[in-house]
């Protein structure tokens, strides 16, 4: 238990759970914490309590991950975050959007929607040994690019991009870089405001261990003034004016429209704790070994990996080359947890603060007996 920090997550008890690029577990801290909000909402003695946490979640998050508090709103889920940005922008017939295949799915799918709409253009990277490569980001982008957008980690093999250099190659067309970082935060150290990215958002339920429901968007400062809320409603209210006029907020929280979802904010309060106590710095270390010796040992067998080598994040993947229905069956007669994907061909793995060598030796003894 290198970071003194398994029994906080009863699903380390005969588990080896290799999953949270998928679900993140609840600690206890969190699980607490849940059950403290529900007590406070079946009794409703204290109600205010809630707006103090939503305050200072914003606040801890902000403080951990390098940015600003009126630069953090919290929406319901990271896809939210992506499609207010296209919201925000206005497009014309002839702009493009430049991403990466290793991207996640809604990307894709909001993007496609928006050629139909709009007869923007989608130009795909695609990948080289598991990689997308800033050169060949910058043979798509011309003066017509309005946006870049990658998951900072990619969920399908975890690679981990340099934003700063996609940033600047950005920012030097006139473009925006948006970083889907639902696989990034919480699993190293970082500051956004140093990143050189404009748009981030995450979500609770994986790599903060908090729950779903609380994904917080990151948009830099200098492009609030210009952005408009893509709906509106009471909670952008920050003041009341006669003949029912308002004037709304202009911090990120614009884009909190509605009623706050107070169980997952309460969870992420104590989700940004645990993290915070642990530190990101150790964290990244722990897990990057463990990644490290997991690849090792997968290359070892011989097995396809997707991910590339070097790449400093907390997933590996690998084409297994079994029986999927085979593998998984022995998977789970040894209570070993990761995803299958691509039919089943792909196996992902996902090493989190929780884990330890036994659990990617478990994983590793499972297929030295199937390869």
């Amino acid at each position: 238990d290198p970071l003194g920090i398994r029994g906080e997550f009863p699903v380390t008890d005969g588990l080896a759970y290799l999953n949270s690029a998928s679900v993140g577990p609840l600690s206890r801290t969190v699980r607490d914490a849940i059950a403290a909000y529900a007590d406070e909402k079946m009794l409703y003695r204290n109600p205010g309590n809630r707006r103090i946490t939503k305050a200072n979640a914003r606040a801890k998050f902000a403080n951990l991950f390098g940015a600003d508090e009126d630069e953090i709103a919290f929406l319901y889920s990271s896809s939210d975050g992506e499609n207010i940005v296209v919201s925000a922008l206005d497009w014309k017939a002839g702009d493009n959007i430049v991403l990466d295949e290793l991207h996640f799915t809604t990307s894709f799918v909001l993007y496609r929607e928006l050629e139909k709409r709009v007869g923007v253009e989608l130009r795909i990277v695609p990948s080289r040994g598991g990689r997308a490569r800033v050169e060949d980001f910058e043979a798509m982008v011309d003066a017509r690019t309005r946006l870049l957008s990658v998951a900072w980690v990619s969920n399908r093999n975890g690679f981990r991009y340099d934003l700063p250099s996609l940033g600047e190659l950005a920012h030097a067309n006139g473009a925006y870089l948006y970083a889907d970082a639902v696989q990034a935060l919480g699993t190293f150290s970082t500051n956004l405001h140093d990143e050189g990215v404009d748009f981030a958002c995450s979500n609770g339920y994986k790599w903060l261990f908090a729950d779903f429901g609380c994904a917080p968007l990151y948009v830099r400062r200098e492009h609030l003034e210009w952005m408009p809320p893509d709906r509106y409603g009471h909670g952008q209210v920050a003041e009341t004016l006669p003949n029912h006029q308002f004037r709304l907020k202009t911090s990120a929280e614009k884009f909190e429209y509605a009623s706050n979802a107070n169980g997952p904010i309460a969870a992420m309060d104590a989700a940004l704790d645990l993290l915070a106590e642990v530190g990101l710095d150790r964290i990244e270390t722990h897990t990057a070994a463990l990644a490290g010796q997991l690849y090792a040992g997968v290359a070892e067998l011989g097995l396809d990996l997707f991910t590339p080598p070097d790449n400093r994040s907390s997933i590996v993947s690998f084409y297994h080359g079994l029986a999927p229905a085979k593998l998984s069956d022995a998977l789970a007669t040894e209570n070993v947890r990761v995803t299958f994907q691509e039919e089943g061909r792909l196996l992902r793995v996902a090493i989190a603060m929780f884990n330890n060598q036994s659990d990617v030796d478990r994983l590793l003894d499972v297929l030295t007996k199937l390869v």
